[in-house]
């Protein structure tokens, strides 16, 4: 996560583009793209990129949600065309920036929007509606189809910004939900999309089992309180040793400089209204990751869905040592090697 990211400023006091809609499923979303929003953060760890931080406005009924993105811009040669854009969405328990751009001395591979920057992509991540520093004012839980509206607006305001046609999405946990569903409502948007951690039934996931048994208390509030015990559970309740706990604490000092509480609505769904999307909705070629310790990620649960994807250019692969929070486990490159094949192999030249 960037170490100081410049305060934001008051969108009604920035200059506005054209108003866009979103088009997205549910509520009715638009979007205003503020170009002018885009601020500077130096490098905030050797050998990292500079990045900028942007702003969506969705609107949904008569409320106007501010939603935070950051940028890691792409690293070419003078000419070179940028590889592709993509979208990083987060999970359930924490905000977009010290899941994607974590700085960790003498590590600078663990933030993945800089490892992808370096090999030309545009890369971005967005903070759900209710946490990081996106709006949190309304009183939602900011469930799962709520998240993929979100990425809705980001990838319009993207879009406007950039020229973006299509994106390269990834997703872990509760984010490979959103954007999963993201791309069964709005597949014109979508070039490849990456499910991590990815859960579809539920059916025969161990950590969803012990989930249940609190759904009364998450159904209770829009809000869960965390704290560094929560982030750590995350890493230990699977399998301990996957994850070096100094990484661990660095990501967890991150996470709660951000946030004391996060919704509920992604653990209300998780637990109750599975299945949330459907693969044969699902047209985009699509990568599922899944670590050999994942206790959300049934292995039979994900082998459904993938044998119901449409598009035959479809993945499975399995992650060797990884448990759930796979990029900030020892074997996080594994990921970024299976992310980076998939998103820059080339298309098919014969389907049959």
């Amino acid at each position: 996560m960037p170490s100081k990211i410049p305060k934001p400023q008051d969108p009604a006091a920035l200059s506005r583009r054209s108003l866009l809609r979103t088009g997205a499923a549910g509520a009715a979303a638009s979007l205003v793209p503020l170009s002018a929003l885009a601020q500077t953060a130096g490098p905030t760890a050797a050998g990292s990129s500079k990045g900028t931080e942007h702003w969506a406005v969705k609107e949904t009924g008569a409320d106007r949600v501010r939603l935070y993105l950051w940028r890691k811009p792409a690293v070419t040669a003078s000419g070179s065309a940028v590889k592709g854009t993509i979208i990083f969405v987060h999970g359930s328990s924490m905000a977009s920036t010290p899941s994607f751009d974590l700085q960790v001395p003498g590590q600078p591979e663990y933030s993945v929007m800089d490892w992808f920057a370096a090999r030309g992509y545009d890369t971005w991540c967005v903070d759900m509606e209710g946490y990081g520093k996106s709006d949190k004012k309304r009183a939602i839980n900011s469930d799962i189809s709520t998240g993929a509206d979100d990425i809705a607006a980001a990838a319009r305001y993207i879009k406007g910004l950039t020229g973006a046609g299509k994106f390269l999405l990834y997703g872990i946990s509760s984010g490979s939900l959103r954007v999963a569903l993201f791309a069964q409502r709005q597949p014109e948007l979508v070039e490849r999309i990456v499910l991590d951690a990815f859960v579809w039934t539920g059916e025969g996931s161990r950590t969803l089992e012990q989930r249940r048994k609190r759904l009364a208390e998450y159904e209770a509030s829009n809000r869960r309180k965390i704290d560094r015990n929560t982030v750590r559970s995350i890493f230990t309740r699977d399998h301990a040793d996957t994850a070096d706990m100094a990484v661990v604490d660095v990501f967890a000092d991150a996470v709660l400089a951000l946030d004391d509480s996060v919704p509920t609505g992604t653990y209300v769904d998780m637990s109750k209204n599975l299945p949330i999307v459907d693969p044969l909705r699902i047209a985009a070629p699509t990568l599922i990751l899944r670590g050999q310790y994942d206790g959300i990620a049934a292995f039979e649960d994900i082998t459904s869905f993938f044998i119901k994807l449409p598009n035959s250019d479809k993945q499975l692969v399995v992650m060797a040592g990884i448990a759930h929070s796979s990029l900030h486990e020892k074997n996080h490159l594994l990921v970024n090697h299976a992310m980076h094949a998939f998103f820059s192999q080339p298309a098919p030249v014969y389907r049959g």
